[in-house]
């Protein structure tokens, strides 16, 4: 990054690669927590916390060059940043840009908080499933148990 004046903070175009864009102020660790980043197959990824936005107040930013995310991706990403916009970029220009969609149904990202629950047992290989209950903030409600997760509760999971 670098600072063009007092005002603008410039960060450097990628080539190739996603631009996760309007993610919720301070959660852009978490959303590389989910995505196993940086990794050895990514040669570069960038990231901004806390800068001015016009629309949201504060977000972050992160962008990862070489790497297009998949469906499943986005959808664990939904979970942690449910107002952020997907840039795909290729030879410097953005070719499709989204917004995230929380899918109706959540597996495997996050764990159900029940201590009970039949997914929590490790002589029971459950995968857990959540139902979406709330978009935003992100709320979900275990398959299994029932229990309702909330967005700090999800949020603790990737501290």
């Amino acid at each position: 990054m670098t600072k063009t004046n007092k005002s603008e903070l410039k960060i450097k175009a990628i080539e190739n690669g996603t631009v996760i864009d309007h993610i919720t102020a301070n959660k852009a660790l978490h959303i590389l927590k989910i995505l196993g980043l940086p990794d050895p197959e990514t040669r570069n990824v960038t990231v901004a916390m806390n800068v001015s936005s016009k629309e949201i107040g504060r977000k972050d930013i992160v962008k990862i060059e070489n790497r297009e995310l998949d469906h499943e991706e986005l959808n664990q990403v939904a979970l942690i940043a449910p107002k952020a916009t997907i840039n795909i970029i290729r030879d410097f220009k953005p070719i499709k840009k989204d917004k995230i969609v929380l899918p109706e149904k959540i597996t495997s990202i996050i764990k159900c908080t029940n201590p009970k629950c039949i997914t929590n047992y490790e002589n029971e290989p459950i995968e857990p499933i959540f139902n979406v209950v709330n978009e935003y903030p992100p709320v979900v409600r275990c398959h299994y148990c029932e229990k309702l997760i909330k967005t700090e509760d999800i949020d603790k999971q990737f501290e």
